[in-house]
């Protein structure tokens, strides 16, 4: 293990100690490094949908194995324009899933506090821990082992919308920015494409277990990915092109055709199982507007806010004062 920032028991604010395969703080809590990464939450919870899901496609969105830059192109848009932001500076990623963003972070020389609620954490360990400055651990980003405002620049891609209070989400990741440091944030809008077949599945297999529900959506996607392929295949026909919207929009599988026509064909189908998972099993979702996201961010005390949409929804971006001496 090798955090950026002191570990310290999220209950009494104590610093924590490696003692025979456990984190202890002085009051009593002991906390249990499991496969190399300290758990600070039960194994199972709300998000544990996704925990299943990064490590079943543990590599497929990772930049080092699609040899694309599908994930840099995004990180760096939400990061200003440049990953030279990170050089040198202190990370929290909340939300790490199995890594995408993690290794872009620690190439461009970031020191990374990495963190997920699911046992996504084990599949970002697989995928980064042969980096320096680097550091993973199972922990509630509304409950991190860690004191206030240690980080230089916190980042929470593709998370905020599926916890229970985004709001509170935003309150509790700029506190944990340090005064002059960068919050990086986004969120799905209202534009997010929840048809009303995905409303039906979403809500049938929120009931299922989860190895259940990744093969009713592995059935699903394989029932209905022959007749995206035809549909996109023969897209130039006017009336294919007609029939084709509509099938998109009844469809309940994420067709990635359009909008990232780069991946071969074993990729495209792995992204569409992978989001077409996503999208059906997320525990919450929430949707907000760009102006609601930029309100709540001043309401904070963040200066230079500024907010796009972009990406999944609206994308961030905000920095904490220095505070009056």
């Amino acid at each position: 293990m090798n955090s950026p920032v002191n570990l310290t028991c999220n209950k009494h604010d104590q610093p924590l100690q490696s003692s025979g395969g456990e984190l202890t703080c002085v009051k009593g809590c002991a906390f249990p490094v499991v496969d190399q990464i300290p758990r600070f939450v039960p194994a199972e919870n709300y998000s544990s949908s996704f925990g299943l899901q990064w490590n079943t496609f543990r590599s497929t969105q990772m930049d080092s194995f699609t040899g694309l830059t599908i994930s840099r192109d995004r990180l760096t848009r939400i990061a200003g324009g440049s990953l030279d932001i990170f050089h040198g500076k202190t990370v929290l990623e909340a939300g790490c899933g199995a890594g995408r963003f993690t290794e872009l972070m620690l190439q461009a020389g970031a020191y990374v506090f990495a963190t997920d609620l699911s046992s996504a954490v084990e599949a970002n360990y697989k995928n980064c821990s042969g980096y320096p400055n680097y550091f993973v651990c199972q922990a509630d980003l509304r409950e991190l082992p860690v004191l206030p405002e240690q980080f230089d620049i916190v980042i929470c891609i593709g998370v905020i919308q599926h916890t229970p209070d985004p709001e509170e989400t935003m309150k509790i990741l700029s506190s944990h920015v340090k005064p002059s440091g960068l919050l990086l944030i986004d969120h799905y809008s209202h534009g997010y494409p929840f048809t009303p077949s995905r409303k039906r599945l979403r809500a049938y297999l929120l009931n299922q277990p989860g190895p259940k529900a990744m093969r009713v959506v592995e059935r699903i996607v394989n029932l209905l990915w022959p007749i995206h392929k035809i549909l996109h295949q023969y897209r130039s026909n006017k009336l294919v092109a007609k029939l084709r919207s509509k099938f998109l929009y009844w469809s309940p599988v994420v067709d990635y055709y359009d909008s990232y026509a780069q991946l071969d064909e074993k990729l495209i189908y792995e992204w569409a199982l992978l989001d077409t998972h996503d999208t059906l099993t997320d525990f919450y979702k929430h949707l907000r507007t760009r102006e609601e996201i930029e309100s709540h961010l001043i309401s904070l005390g963040l200066e230079g806010v500024n907010t796009v949409y972009a990406g999944n929804g609206v994308e961030a971006w905000a920095r904490k004062p220095l505070k009056n001496l």
